[in-house]
């Protein structure tokens, strides 16, 4: 063995007999640091109440409420609330993350964001990795191309010079950012050393992952209306798809991302949760139940795509599996079979979480951070 005998000596062994063992999740699409909630409007679209409905009797909705809550946070307030969702990630297999900005539309805010997220990489013991996705959308009173110059000319600069994020990130679709707009934001990125992933086709074709493919963006998320054509075009350029199953249960969408189709493309797939105000899960396993049940995905294409296809989706070649050589992020489930907890719906199997070696969970005592 290539062990050491030191760390042979040290070792601590855990009994894990009619239990699973299974390498901690990597959730490659969340937004999880954000101010506030959209509680009410939640409920409402449970009821089916229109959105300009909600609209007229005043309630706080869609992206510019979550933009305006989250400006309005201090910073020990965002980090409190951020940590609150952490915890319950890490409580159900998470240990690596990957965490979006994109709720500030402004230097300040979507600063503070990556300075949390880091600041929460600091303080628990897992790996978050920083998305710039100061191209989220624009703030009202500003139009879109001055939005682009302040994006290319002052905050992807600043994000850069801090060393505050990983990759760069724009949400492109029929009324938001077009694929020339990507390419603009996305070759900005480049330039500073963001490496692209990018927000494509949810609810409509507008040559978003045309641009991921040039560009051989690490990862393309949702797909929802991706041609077949272009599946290839992106499997030919290593990029990784990104099913949100969550997203298509929470919004009822239409046109739910087709995971099949893209493997037939030759498409890995990772699963995530797309954690944000509008779709809040911070569940992974909750994610791949939907993602058997809902997309068609088999379990062990499931837990490849929220493990190994996860990892790739952020560019990471260390986890994701349990072998040697890789990291010691490891999750135990309380089931003697890992086919058990997708049959017993709604159960909670998770027993403890380790991350590189050291127990960061387990359900039997308070939190281990």
């Amino acid at each position: 063995s290539k062990l050491d005998q030191e760390s042979v000596k040290n070792a601590v062994r855990v009994d894990a007999t009619h239990k699973t063992v299974l390498p901690g999740f990597v959730d490659s699409h969340t937004h999880l640091v954000f101010g506030g909630d959209r509680l009410e409007e939640d409920a409402a679209r449970i009821a089916k109440e229109s959105p300009q409905s909600q609209k007229d009797r005043g309630l706080c909705v869609g992206m510019p409420c979550s933009m305006r809550r989250t400006r309005d946070c201090s910073a020990a307030d965002l980090f409190e609330q951020s940590s609150a969702r952490l915890k319950k990630m890490i409580a159900n297999g998470s240990t690596t993350i990957e965490c979006k900005s994109g709720y500030g539309l402004c230097l300040e805010t979507e600063l503070l964001q990556l300075e949390t997220t880091q600041k929460l990489a600091e303080t628990f013991s897992v790996d978050l990795i920083s998305t710039f996705l100061g191209a989220h959308g624009w703030p009202d009173g500003t139009n879109k191309e001055t939005y682009l110059d302040q994006l290319e000319k002052e905050m992807i600069p600043a994000v850069a010079e801090k060393n505050l994020a990983t990759f760069c990130d724009i949400w492109v679709d029929e009324g938001y950012f077009t694929g020339k707009d990507a390419e603009r934001v996305l070759r900005t990125g480049l330039k500073y050393g963001l490496r692209p992933k990018i927000h494509a086709e949810a609810y409509s074709y507008v040559g978003a992952s045309d641009v991921a493919a040039e560009l051989h963006a690490v990862s393309s998320d949702h797909l929802n209306y991706t041609p077949p054509s272009v599946m290839q075009t992106l499997s030919l350029a290593g990029v990784v798809a990104v099913l949100a199953p969550c997203t298509d249960y929470v919004v009822r969408h239409p046109l739910p991302a087709n995971p099949r189709l893209m493997m037939e493309n030759g498409l890995d797939v990772a699963v995530a949760t797309n954690c944000n105000p509008g779709c809040w899960c911070t569940a992974m396993p909750f994610a791949l139940q939907l993602s058997c049940r809902l997309h068609g995905l088999s379990i062990s294409e499931a837990l490849r795509g929220a493990t190994v296809n996860g990892a790739k989706a952020i560019a990471l070649n260390d986890r994701g599996t349990l072998a040697e050589g890789q990291l010691a992020d490891i999750q135990i489930w309380d089931v003697p079979r890992h086919e058990a907890f997708f049959y017993q719906l709604g159960d909670h199997v998770i027993d403890s979480v380790f991350k590189r070696g050291k127990k960061i969970f387990d359900r039997r005592g308070p939190f281990c951070d």
